[in-house]
């Protein structure tokens, strides 16, 4: 930064000196500003966001809200009972996802134990990069990595833990092309071939996103054909690959889905994976979604063949509710492909000389400096259910389901799209007004337009949220996923309750 003091001028002096002989700030009171702050989210968040009695959402219009929480930002700090405050509103006013009626998005309810490792691994406050500042959390991670794998079928491997799932598939894509053309780290893109990725319609877009991002262009995504259950079909893609590499193209990735975002479809992987093997392309599985049923004796067989795979994506913190975020890859590798392909070697953080065996330093297989602990909170949760106790969520997530399938049957005006596979049920609720119509496209018109009101009505009220799409032909649908181990049948029973309820008047 440019010096803007005159070379004959001294600074001035400050108006105010410090006492440098006492800490800045004071323990006592900042430790019973937490002790109060944490009153406030066990009884605003865990206690009455976790209570059926109480709102998923306080709902209000973003002006209202944004004036009613006082953003602003001040030159003077507050005093500690209105920072207080402050800490209630924040509470109050966010969406509950503990909540057993939040059926918004993947990821929801809460483990007490993973939520201790989250108030754990934030209060310690270090860095994944190296042994010496984490040694607890380095042989954690290699643990759970060790642990995770064994569960895919790998002996042997490596891994990371990413943040997201997007920035997983991302990794995999940068090692799968590093792998090809080794040269592309240091001469860069110049002299690629062009490159192609192949991934079905249903896939994350975040296929496309790591495309773009890497350099090797959306246009170079080619998109696989799926079948009526959203899953990949293996001959077409057999096809596109071959179409690719007539017109001089390089293939070089496959990107499967154990557990698509909307129809929860599970790719056939042994399938898939015989056609990675006859290309020589490598092959990914995108289970942020779907890998938990690995820990299933009962579902597993979703991803049967998923040992055959390069690498894998898995986010815990879904379906096993570590809490976010949670989100690991996994790769068969045994050549030390991690680090190979993203290291930097700087002298002062990895220092070759450390008093210790510096293949513990793993922070220079990551493309990140600063690493969160994320793995504490899926230990803790581990050593404290077990395998059994994960798989126990899983099971009863899927027994949820044909529990809320069985009930959808003896009710007008729920229609199921599609049998699902997984824990996603996608259905349309026609209401009273727009049944035993001739189906025409008023009638469609009419219905896309039937799931955002609902959506409104709910989220207004504050009752529960539940997610809405279109999807290829298909206009506006609810798709509800129910995984939660806070969620009982009553809260089933008012899901369906709550649709009929704020639609029937439509």
């Amino acid at each position: 930064m440019e010096n803007t003091t005159s070379p004959d001028r001294q600074p001035e002096e400050p108006t105010c000196l410090q006492d440098l002989s006492k800490p800045l700030i004071d323990h006592a009171e900042g430790q019973l500003f937490l002790n109060e702050a944490f009153k406030i989210i066990v009884e605003e968040v865990l206690c009455n966001g976790t209570d059926v009695n109480h709102k998923v959402c306080e709902w209000k219009e973003p002006n209202d809200l944004a004036q009613l929480l006082d953003l602003a930002l001040r030159e003077v700090g507050e005093p500690q009972h209105q920072v207080l405050q402050r800490v209630k509103d924040v509470a109050k006013y966010s969406v509950k996802t503990s909540h057993p009626r939040f059926f918004n998005q993947q990821y929801g309810g809460v483990d007490y134990h993973a939520l201790a490792g989250r108030f754990l691994s934030e209060a310690l406050n270090t860095n994944l990069f190296t042994y010496e500042v984490a040694p607890v959390f380095v042989l954690m991670e290699a643990e759970v990595l060790k642990g995770l794998r064994q569960l895919v079928g790998w002996a042997e491997g490596d891994g990371l833990f990413c943040p997201g799932g997007s920035t997983s598939n991302m990794y995999a894509m940068n090692l799968a092309r590093y792998q090809m053309f080794p040269d592309v780290k240091s001469r860069g893109l110049w002299n690629l071939p062009r490159l192609t990725v192949f991934t079905s319609s249903q896939s994350h877009y975040s296929v496309q996103k790591g495309a773009a991002f890497l350099g090797i262009g959306t246009d170079n995504v080619i998109v696989v054909k799926v079948d009526d259950g959203g899953r990949m079909i293996a001959e077409d893609l057999d096809e596109k690959i071959k179409l690719s590499k007539s017109e001089g193209a390089v293939p070089f990735l496959v990107s499967c889905t154990s557990g698509s975002t909307v129809q929860g479809a599970f790719d056939p992987l042994d399938r898939i994976a015989d056609v990675c093997e006859k290309h020589n392309l490598w092959m990914h599985v995108d289970a942020a979604w779907g890998g938990s049923v690995l820990v299933s004796k009962q579902h597993r067989h979703l991803m049967k063949g998923v040992e055959r795979a390069n690498s894998v994506a898995w986010n815990p913190h879904k379906m096993l509710v570590a809490g976010l975020q949670c989100s690991i890859l996994l790769l068969r590798d045994t050549t030390n492909l991690l680090k190979r392909c993203h290291s930097a070697s700087a002298t002062y953080l990895f220092q070759q000389d450390k008093f210790y065996d510096t293949n513990l330093d793993i922070g220079d297989k990551s493309v990140q400096c600063s690493r969160k602990v994320d793995c504490l909170k899926l230990w803790l949760m581990w050593k404290a259910v077990g395998t059994l106790g994960l798989a126990e969520r899983v099971d009863r997530a899927f027994l949820h389901v044909r529990y809320l399938l069985e009930q959808m049957e003896k009710r007008e005006g729920f229609h199921l799209l599609w049998k699902p596979d997984f824990v996603n049920v996608c259905f349309w609720f026609i209401p009273p007004s727009m049944r035993g119509k001739e189906e025409n496209a008023d009638d469609w018109e009419k219905l896309a337009k039937v799931a955002p009101i609902i959506k409104e009505r709910m989220v207004k009220s504050g009752t529960m949220m539940v997610g809405y799409q279109p999807l290829g032909d298909k206009v506006n649908f609810f798709r509800v996923v129910v995984f939660s181990p806070l969620v009982t049948q009553k809260d089933v029973d008012f899901f369906l309750d709550e649709i009929e309820r704020l639609g029937n008047d439509l």
